[in-house]
């Protein structure tokens, strides 16, 4: 079609392909070319009275430009068929214009001719069919899909760690949600997840937020019906969940409080109420849970026996929410039977049975988009499936679901949050240190690394290096020299300025004979092996190391590294681990 909407040559609409054949009572894909007359006999045009019609060759068959639809009609009171364009036709000398004249005997079909028809109108079929209905299946799950702007516009796929915030609210009106606790809700973050992914895509980590921790809401923006937007005041002291729904805050300020709480930068948020839980479970055909004890809570409706048992539904909903029949009836004790179910169903949906089965996939795929809010920089298909692809790289074995370290609070009835420990996992999960133990070839990777800080150290008077700012952040040059030289004892470091470029992460390059200096400058600023870079050659010996400084500086004195250790006694659960609950 033109830009008018009119047909040109060679220009053809699946649908007219399709012609009604008055012989067999079907519609059959027409191969003639457009304005052609379907051939009465072997060869129509011999014979054909000068000025009747062009005469023309056939063309082969897989050539042939159909007819439009039309080209061919069954007239009222007469045989099966009329053809346009004989010698009787419209135009020709023997027929009135525009009336088809006298009928010509009909060839019946050959038998290639039969199964060029018949591959035809599959091909056609599957082609026109499915296209149509991919794209009104693409078109409804997009329809799904509820957004919001949180004022950040990050791609769906990002070149670096992912972290992705997975909110479930407790909101209690729309469909499905009725029946639970206290109808009309604001839905507040009733559980929060801050799933981070590694930059290799090789582990990633979940973070489980309790509800009740008192902390600090920032002030944010969160937009209106009318698409302005308004700034919410920030609040001391308060419980996390009230960082959604409380003074009308959005999705966008429990991303902000999750910022500022973790130092970790979000890619992207999902946010899903009680329904989803119903109906994705559902969606996968159950999910495979286990309690360690008879349970009966009537506050969550939720009664099994001791064991495993595949749940969906409202037992579905029932185990995410019961926290009265299980360990001290505390949030943190309801935390881990959502992080059982989870992990679950993470397997349930990485299963061949599930995804390999079309109809568990389309009740999945409808389930999850009809449940999921989304900022807009994932809010269609498309987009989530990108980001799915990117994310399902990371195998389950090195998924590891923990809790934000927390003491009890003085009131009894909230948790304070406890630094000493969640400052070092907060660091390791920033600088992507797996809680699980990742592949061999990584392991013997980050072996070698390590050995690049095994050795004799120089003394500080004889460290040499060059210090590049490539971290952003203004006078971090400057400051680090200062430290070095004040703190340290490195008398012979100097600052080089602004770096070319920044960096992401801080780098040490050094040359084979100045291993010992590099080694100490490592150890000052807590350098991780990966940011050592030797050389091939030795250096002159008043030579100079280049330290250039990257967006993991935190301040002079500050170390670079995270802690490779994870602290004592935090709460985890493997992806990969079938444990039971209670």
């Amino acid at each position: 079609m033109d830009a008018q909407g009119h047909g040109r040559a060679g220009d053809i609409d699946p649908a007219d392909q399709w012609v009604f054949d008055p012989n067999t009572g079907s519609y059959e894909l027409r191969l003639d070319p457009a304005g052609d007359p379907a051939p009465a006999s072997g060869n129509q045009d011999a014979g054909r009275p000068a000025g009747t019609g062009r005469r023309r060759a056939r063309a082969p068959e897989h050539t042939r430009v159909p007819e439009p639809r039309g080209g061919r009609r069954r007239a009222a009171g007469k045989g099966p068929s009329e053809d346009f364009g004989g010698p009787d036709g419209p135009g020709g000398p023997g027929g009135p214009p525009g009336r088809a004249g006298r009928r010509k005997p009909k060839p019946k079909k050959s038998r290639k001719r039969k199964i060029l028809y018949w591959t035809g109108g599959v091909l056609a079929f599957l082609l026109v069919g499915t296209s149509v209905a991919a794209y009104l299946i693409y078109q409804h799950l997009n329809g799904n899909i509820k957004k919001v702007d949180v004022g950040e516009k990050n791609p769906a796929v990002i070149d670096g760690p992912v972290n992705i915030l997975v909110i479930g609210t407790d909101k209690r009106d729309g469909k499905g949600n009725k029946g639970y606790g206290d109808e009309g809700s604001v839905g507040h973050a009733d559980t929060t997840i801050l799933f981070h992914v590694s930059e290799d895509r090789s582990n990633a980590t979940a973070l489980s937020i309790p509800r009740d921790m008192i902390t600090d809401i920032p002030e944010c923006s969160t937009e209106q019906p009318d698409g302005s937007r308004k700034t919410i005041p920030g609040s001391k002291g308060v419980r996390f969940n009230t960082s959604l729904g409380q003074s009308g805050r959005d999705p966008g300020c429990t991303w902000q409080t999750v910022e500022k709480l973790t130092g970790l930068n979000i890619s992207h948020f999902m946010m899903a109420d009680f329904n989803a839980v119903k109906t994705i479970s559902s969606a996968v055909g159950g999910v495979d849970v286990c309690v360690k004890r008879d349970i009966d809570d009537p506050k969550s409706h939720l009664k099994l026996s001791k064991g495993r048992h595949t749940i969906e539904g409202e037992e579905a909903l029932a185990f995410v929410r019961t926290r009265h029949a299980v360990g001290y009836g505390s949030d943190l004790d309801r935390i881990q039977m959502q992080q059982q179910f989870l992990s679950a169903m993470m397997r349930k949906v990485k299963s061949g049975g599930t995804l390999t089965n079309p109809k568990k996939t389309w009740k999945l795929a409808n389930a999850a988009t009809k449940a999921l809010t989304v900022d807009t920089g994932i809010g269609s298909v498309g987009k989530l499936k990108d980001l799915a692809q990117d994310l399902s790289q990371v195998d389950l074995k090195h998924v590891t679901f923990t809790t934000v370290p927390v003491v009890d609070n003085t009131d009894g009835a909230t948790v304070l949050l406890d630094k000493a420990k969640a400052d070092p996992l907060f660091a390791m999960v920033r600088d992507d240190v797996s809680l699980t133990e990742v592949k061999k070839q990584q392991k013997a990777q980050k072996a070698k690394e390590a050995a690049r800080l095994k050795g004799t150290k120089a003394d500080p008077a004889d460290v040499r290096v060059r210090v590049l700012n490539g971290s952003g952040e203004f006078g971090a040059a400057q400051d680090t020299v200062e430290w070095m030289q004040n703190d340290e004892g490195m008398i012979r470091s100097s600052n080089g300025g602004n770096a070319p470029k920044e960096l992401k992460k801080t780098t040490l390059e050094y040359a084979p004979n100045q291993a010992d200096q590099a080694r100490r400058l490592a150890d000052s600023m807590g350098l991780p092996g990966s940011a050592l870079k030797e050389g091939a050659e030795d250096a002159d010996p008043m030579a100079e190391m280049t330290l250039t400084l990257g967006g993991d500086f935190k301040g002079a004195g500050t170390p670079i590294t995270a802690p490779r250790k994870a602290p004592e006694n935090i709460q985890r659960v493997n992806g990969d681990d079938k444990l039971c609950a209670g």
